[in-house]
Formats: C-alpha cells, structure tokens, sequence
C-alpha cells in the first residue's frame, strides 16, 4: 500500500490550522471539539513528521553518494548511512500506515462488561467468575476503574451473570477483542474422580454511551419495579427495588437489582444506553463489512475465540492460531497484553491488506 501524498500533506495543513485556531482562542463549545480533533491527528502527524524527515535525511545522502564533486571516503561512508537509513525508513513507513488505517469512533471510550456462564452448570459459572478476576485484575495494572453494575451468584460462588463498567481511556480498544465464547477445560472443584470438563462462558464488551449520543425518549421506555429473586444469600434484594427496563423500539431489556431503586434506575439506564449504541454501531459495521466482503471476500471466524486448557498450562486464542504456555500468567492479568496486542496487529494487518486489495481493483 502506497504512502497517500495528498492526503498526507492536508492531515498536516488541517493540524496546523487547529493549533493556529487553539492558540488564538475560540469559544469553549467550538474548542472542545477542536481539541478532540487536534489530539486524534497528532499521533498520525508525528509519524508523518518523522518519516518525512528520514525521507529528506535519505535524498540528501542519495544526492551527496552520487555527486561526483563528493571525495570517496565520504561517497562511502554516505553510502552506509544510506543503507542503515533504507530499514528505518520501512519501519516509519509501517508505522504511518497504521495511523492511517480507519479507526474505530468507538475506541477511547470506556465499556460495559457482561459476562454470563454458558454450558457447564455450576462450572461454567465458576469460570465466568475466573474470567471476572482476571479482567478486573488487567484494569487495575492499566489503572482502570471497574464498578460492578449487577451480579447474579450461584450457591459455589460463581457468577451466572455479571455485568461491570470499566472507566478509563482507551478501555474499548483493548478489551473489544475479548468478546465471543471463552472455553476452560480443567478438573472442576465438585469432580470427585478427576475427570477433565469442558465448560464456557460468554463475553461481550460494548463502548459506553455517552447521553449526547443516544437520544432514549420517555415514552419509548417501560419501566417495572419488582421483587428480585435467588437462591439466597447476601446478594439477594427482598424488596420491590429491582428495577426492569425495556427500549419498545428495539425490544432491549435491562434487569438492575442493587438495594436502591433510585440506583437500579440510573444503572438499567446506564447499560440500556450502551447496547443500544452498540446495536446501531453493529448495524452499520454490519452493512460496511458486507460492502467489504462483496469486494475483499469473506473473513468470517468462529464463534468461539479461546480455550484455557488448566492440565496443559496453556492459552490459545482460535483466531490467530497463538497458543501462550502461561495460562497463571493470563489468567491473573499479567499476559492478557500478549494476546491482545497480537489479535490487535492482525487486526492492522487484515485492514491493510482489504485497503490494499480495494486500492488496486
């Protein structure tokens, strides 16, 4: 994929022309979105920046080899910086074609996190509550603040379901690619003859809605209070605070169950907003991957993404074929980075390449 000169140049003139208007000052609902722009552009700015200036660096030396006024020990030893200069050149260029790939609108924002036992019965929910940990352990080593929203606990102390909001920059970016089924395979606690079971459970991160981005209308919203129900226990509300709330247009349910109905409002309202965001960002990443595929062909995968086999001690994430021989490390939080950072250049790489392919149909 060619380096887009033009593009280049006014990705530049455009930085240049918000820093001139920051600087002279402007009214603060104008400078806030201005801002926002200017902090996105300059990452891609910097690197055109700097491979602009190996480039000159490159041409100058190139120039200073080939002049036959340049004596010869410093024909060869330009003739050296050059070929030095060629590899960190491809290095820049690598780099600028990466800020210049579509970014996800979605990507500094914060998440939700929902979490749910999938097959398995009692284990499944026990691993749902390991997958809890360890994504709760990976927010506090980025410096992220996880709040659970609801909990749903069987008589084992795993989580049947469990929903958190995971606050900070950049959440989103990182934590999108853990959405799918996770598949554990270990000897559960309650196996009495050591056999090895087969459980999952399922993840799904949305983006956090903003109230500016989704307009929820009163009157497209019922609103119940009721008593919440379980097995028991501390986490189990006995008065008619639980709140449930459901979007007509979409068909969108959300179940709160904290202690105040106040709170279950504010919460049920909170995540209502989020999915339904991502419901109208799946739809129209839907309808562009279709435009895609009809031109770069099908990319589908499976549904299920990883699988934590505990007897083996390994982590192998299904969608790039990488197996980590350090499932402590993973599941504590302290690895997550390696397969994420993986699964996010393999996501670079397969949008280079569909840009490339629609570039030269």
């Amino acid at each position: 994929m060619s380096l887009p000169r033009e593009k280049l140049d006014r990705l530049v003139e455009r930085w240049e022309t918000i820093q001139s208007e920051l600087n002279a000052g402007v009214a603060q609902s104008a400078r806030t979105k201005l801002t926002k722009e200017f902090s996105e552009l300059s990452p891609v700015v910097a690197a055109i920046n700097a491979y602009n200036a190996a480039a000159r660096e490159s041409a100058d030396l190139s120039a200073l080899a080939q002049d036959p006024a340049t004596d010869r020990e410093m024909a060869e030893m330009a003739r050296v910086e050059l070929a030095g200069l060629k590899a960190r050149l491809a290095e820049l260029e690598g780099k600028l074609q990466i800020e210049l790939l579509p970014k996800d609108a979605a990507d500094n924002k914060s998440a939700i996190l929902e979490i749910r036992a999938g097959t398995g019965g009692d284990e499944a929910a026990l691993f749902a509550a390991d997958l809890f940990r360890m994504y709760q352990r990976y927010a506090d080593l980025h410096k992220w603040q996880t709040e659970i929203i609801s909990i749903s606990e069987n008589d084992l102390g795993g989580y049947k379901e469990i929903i958190a909001s995971v606050t900070g920059a950049g959440v989103f970016a990182r934590l999108k690619y853990e959405s799918g089924v996770h598949r554990v395979q270990r000897v559960p606690a309650t196996e009495t003859q050591g056999r090895i079971h087969t459980s999952a459970a399922t993840v799904a991160v949305l983006p956090e809605a903003e109230d500016v981005e989704i307009d929820i209308r009163p009157e497209d919203v019922r609103i119940d209070t009721m008593r919440a129900s379980g097995a028991g226990g501390q986490h189990v509300n006995k008065t008619d605070s639980a709140v449930r709330m459901l979007h007509l247009p979409t068909g969108i349910m959300v179940v709160s169950a904290e202690k105040s109905q106040h709170r279950n409002r504010e919460i049920a309202m909170k995540v209502l907003r989020s999915r339904i965001f991502e419901a109208q960002r799946q739809k129209l990443d839907d309808e562009r991957s279709l435009a895609r595929k009809e031109q770069v062909g099908s990319g589908d995968r499976s549904q299920r993404i990883r699988t934590y086999n505990f007897p083996q001690g390994r982590v192998s994430d299904h969608r790039i074929n990488l197996t980590l021989h350090k499932l402590d490390a993973v599941m504590s939080g302290d690895a997550l980075d390696e397969l994420i950072d993986a699964l996010i250049t393999d996501h670079q790489a397969t949008l280079m390449a569909e840009m490339a392919t629609v570039d030269g149909l």
